[in-house]
């Protein structure tokens, strides 16, 4: 299927492609031709209403040339030859003089990680318009106090093929929805949200299901009444007990981009040239895993062809390695990572994270929560900043509770976490034994490009970390 949607669907003829890749990157050390086909579609429902049902079509092509630390890229949305050709001119130029031998192509696998069916065609368009008005309907039954509920739903279906110089093709098919839901409560003129999000690759039939999509309101609907009684949150230096899953979130933006091996070839991340050193508590092991099968940050084969890994960045506290692409990971004299990952066709490869976790430990969360006299309790994160260079973070916690002589006390409204993601990693004290994947609705930021990842963490309990808090 892939070969019809871009070769004989297009009039193009795959031999004399072939030859324009090979003229094109004759004389680099890497390069490829990135070609993609992707549907889309999305639905969101709010105010009672379907607000907006889209569907995209969109298709193109990358070509690009690796000449030591330089780039050429071009890309169209015009897939045929003499579009190719014109790219192939352009990004010769960055190969101009230099007698760079073409870097071996990346090995294969037999791995599967997902199925090639095109989710979108899963469920009918009245189905999915009803899940949503169903969604809403329930969560308005449930409880009286709910003013607003917001969901949405989407999928994607992507294709890729990659031709590298001397006729290796790499081809991948990836489909990718996601489901999302959120409440606003009302009580007493207070008003709060709570919200909750799912998704994988794979088809919309998980989250069609009465089952699922009813546990997904409750969850939105049971924070937002949380919120309702929060108190102001405090403020100081003191002992903070993360909960499992997604406030993972905070490990992957303060700690993980800081893995990411542009940051590290460059030495501009707070880890930089401290392989083989310490950086972290005892006991703390942290991973990238793209090989988890129909995860939302999986991928059989990353952008550059290269199959992804399970790897190991910290062990016991240790540096062990960084996320890799290959311009990088050569560059650097290590082996790639299958970390090359770009948003589409028009964007360049940059290192990325698929599924960034820590490994659980050997407490139990009641044993973590007992063990502390005062602090606060972060189950879920909002938005966060990160500056890479230092691993100084930011992050809202959207629901925490106070905790006092080891017991979990009133949930708390506006508390913040101030600190710093390496410092952080040595205040880890004690780790639970309850690791957990997020439920499936990372999307990742970097230089302007989106991915979709996951992340995720068991308990811990981190000792001196910043709260910034609104308490009088």
């Amino acid at each position: 299927m892939t070969g019809d949607l871009f070769f004989s669907r297009n009039g193009m003829d795959r031999g004399r492609v072939q030859a324009k890749v090979d003229e094109a990157l004759k004389g680099a050390d890497d390069g490829e031709l990135f070609l993609e086909f992707c549907q889309s579609e999305s639905f969101s429902f709010d105010d009672g209403r379907l607000k907006a049902a889209n569907f995209d079509t969109t298709q193109g092509f990358g070509l690009r040339a690796v000449s030591g630390e330089a780039t050429g890229y071009a890309h169209a949305n015009e897939l045929s030859e003499e579009a190719i050709a014109r790219a192939a001119q352009t990004v010769r130029a960055v190969a101009h003089g230099h007698a760079g031998v073409s870097s071996a192509a990346p090995a294969r696998t037999n791995v599967k990680l997902y199925t090639d069916s095109d989710p979108l065609g899963t469920a009918a368009f009245e189905k999915k318009v009803k899940l949503l008005e169903d969604m809403n309907t329930y969560a308005r039954n449930k409880d009286a106090r709910v003013r607003q509920v917001s969901c949405s739903l989407a999928g994607e279906w992507q294709n890729v093929e990659i031709i590298r110089p001397g006729g290796e093709t790499y081809r991948d098919v990836r489909p990718l929805v996601r489901l999302y839901v959120s409440v606003v409560v009302e009580q007493d003129g207070r008003q709060e949200s709570g919200s909750f999000g799912g998704g994988g690759r794979g088809g919309y039939e998980t989250y069609i299901a009465a089952d699922y999509w009813r546990a997904a309101v409750d969850e939105a609907l049971r924070q937002a009444l949380v919120n309702l009684s929060s108190v102001p949150a405090p403020a100081g230096e003191m002992t903070v007990v993360l909960g499992p899953g997604w406030p993972g979130i905070l490990l992957h933006e303060a700690i993980g981009h800081g893995l990411e091996g542009d940051f590290n070839r460059k030495k501009t991340s707070a880890f930089s040239g401290l392989l083989g050193q310490r950086v972290a508590s005892p006991g703390v092991t942290v991973v990238d895993d793209g090989t988890i099968g129909g995860r939302r940050g999986s991928l059989t084969i990353d952008d550059e062809g290269t199959p992804t890994s399970r790897t190991v960045l910290i062990e016991d506290g240790v540096l062990k390695g960084y996320m890799q692409d290959r311009q990088n990971a050569r560059l650097m004299g290590m082996a790639p990572t299958g970390n090359g990952r770009r948003q589409s066709y028009g964007s360049m490869v940059m290192p990325r994270m698929t599924n960034t976790y820590m490994l659980g430990g050997d407490k139990t969360p009641e044993e973590i929560l007992a063990s502390v006299k005062k602090g606060i309790y972060a189950t879920n994160f909002g938005g966060g900043q990160v500056d890479i260079t230092n691993g100084k973070f930011v992050f809202s916690c959207t629901e925490a509770y106070l905790l006092e002589d080891g017991k979990v006390g009133p949930a708390i409204k506006g508390a913040t976490l101030i600190g710093n993601g390496p410092d952080a990693l040595t205040r880890v004290s004690m780790i639970g034994n309850d690791m957990k994947l997020d439920s499936g609705i990372g999307t990742c930021g970097k230089n302007g490009q989106s991915v979709p990842v996951g992340v995720g963490q068991p308990t811990l309990r981190l000792d001196g970390l910043t709260v910034g808090g609104t308490a009088a």
